[in-house]
């Protein structure tokens, strides 16, 4: 028997009423014990998911809290910039680090946590 390719196969279901699409749908079922409506949404249901989670993300400073001095000196140590551009941050609530890892991005968030910070990661 010759191999059926994906283009003849789309070809013949093209010719199917939907009475026969249905029956072939059914023979499948009982051949390979598989629901094929039941693979073709998943597919791409799980594809969707994947892609949904972002792999690089910002962390930002939503509020710098009580313990200002403390997120200021957080901010220089992440970012290795000066005390004066590790303050402006903070003061105008800015971008800490932009485009990092999702992992890189929560041990920031931490660490500015910890020292009195309220944190995004977007």
């Amino acid at each position: 028997m010759a191999k059926l390719n994906k283009e003849d196969f789309i070809s013949a279901l093209k010719e199917m009423n939907l009475l026969e699409i249905k029956e072939l749908v059914d023979a499948m079922k009982e051949e390979f014990g598989v629901d094929p409506s039941a693979v073709a949404v998943a597919a791409p249901v799980a594809g969707a998911a994947a892609d949904a989670a972002p792999s690089q993300v910002s962390v930002t400073i939503a509020d710098a809290g009580a313990a200002k001095v403390g997120v200021i000196k957080v901010v220089k140590e992440i970012t290795g910039l000066g005390l004066k551009e590790s303050k402006d941050i903070v003061d105008n609530n800015g971008v800490v680090k932009e485009n990092i890892s999702v992992e890189e991005a929560n041990e920031i968030k931490a660490k500015l946590e910890e020292a009195g910070a309220t944190v995004e990661v977007k």
